[in-house]
């Protein structure tokens, strides 16, 4: 699943893309991704321009000129690419499932080979506070520190496990199972232990590894594991940097101890048995 660094790769770069252009059409060959009638759906997008894009959490938010928004969750495998020239029928995917004309040429391309994501209409000035009510602090936000963290972490019963604790979206927004593992390789701690146990020393340095790892994955775009492509089609380059996730029975790149791999609350959960603690 596109986690914070892929989501921010895509609203950056569909900011520089379709911000301000007007759609002036609509293909829905999968109505059920709509999250909305569509009726409702068609009147209130077409011929709207595009205001600005966001991104809250692992939702790309776009915004439209006339009080409406759309939240657009890529989940498993959903892509939003952008395509100057004219697209022809034969070019399309057959997870293709939406596409969005803008004047001037351009199409936006929601593709999505499991059907899990999906785009739901909501009015704009009521986006902010629902959103707000689903999702914990950006990580990557200026006001997100330290005490920030400690106070989260204070708040969650002892017996809570740290790596369920980074994945909570209520808790903190943007992390998935990628950057959740990365972060507690970063910080040299299992993830198994239970908040309870952390002491002062590690709990800085899992802050610092999520400040640190998710910038750094932006700057490549984001890990490209599975089906993940920016907005230009290509691949991201952060999952060549990865140290544990998706290299289970592999030398660790820091002590050369085998990468372990179990289950934890039914994801796979990837560490260094050396280096973590």
């Amino acid at each position: 699943m596109p986690e914070l660094p892929e989501v921010e790769t895509i609203k950056n770069q569909l900011n520089k893309k379709i911000k301000g252009k007007k759609i002036i059409g609509i293909k829905i060959f999968l109505p059920k991704i709509i999250k909305a009638p569509l009726k409702n759906f068609r009147r209130a997008v077409l011929n709207s321009k595009i205001s600005k894009i966001e991104r809250r959490a692992k939702l790309i938010i776009i915004s439209l000129s006339n009080n409406y928004s759309m939240l657009v969750h890529l989940k498993m495998t959903g892509q939003l690419i952008y395509k100057n020239a004219k697209i022809k029928n034969n070019e399309l995917q057959k997870y293709t499932h939406l596409i969005f004309y803008f004047k001037n040429q351009g199409q936006l391309i929601y593709n999505d080979l499991r059907q899990f994501g999906y785009i739901k209409l909501i009015k704009t000035n009521q986006a902010k506070n629902l959103l707000e009510k689903e999702y914990g602090p950006e990580p990557l936000d200026k006001k997100f520190s330290l005490d920030i963290f400690k106070k989260l972490l204070a708040k969650k019963p002892g017996k809570k496990k740290i790596k369920q604790f980074l994945m909570d979206q209520k808790i903190i927004a943007g992390i998935g199972n990628i950057y959740a593992d990365e972060i507690l390789f970063f910080a040299g701690v299992m993830p198994t232990r239970k908040i309870s146990t952390l002491s002062a020393d590690e709990i800085k340095k899992i802050y610092k590894g999520i400040k640190k790892i998710l910038a750094n994955a932006i700057k490549l775009r984001g890990s490209s594991v599975n089906d993940y492509l920016d907005s230009q089609g290509r691949a991201g380059e952060y999952h060549l940097k990865l140290k544990v996730y998706s290299r289970a029975g592999q030398p660790c790149k820091k002590c050369g101890t085998k990468i372990q791999k179990i289950k934890l609350n039914g994801r796979g959960t990837h560490f260094c048995p050396k280096c973590q603690k």
